[in-house]
């Protein structure tokens, strides 16, 4: 991470629904809702994601796809 951009924004969710090749639509506890996808770590130990469980997801800075990188 670039040291002009800041500090990333995490914040928990809920997902609402599982699309193809690791997509969630993720709700957020502001209210808004992202399209994010499984960090990498999560891929390579093959952590499952089911619609309803809580999330943690780091938000992009430039406003694209968010990032899971934790079920709480």
């Amino acid at each position: 991470m670039r040291a002009d951009m800041g500090e990333p924004e995490i914040i928990d969710g809920v997902v609402d629904e599982a699309l193809p090749n690791t997509l969630f639509r993720v709700k957020l506890s502001r209210g808004d809702i992202v399209l994010a996808y499984l960090a990498g770590k999560m891929r390579l130990h093959r952590i499952k994601v089911l619609v309803g469980d809580r999330v943690s997801v780091q938000l992009d800075p430039y406003g694209g796809r968010a990032r899971i990188i934790r079920r709480v």
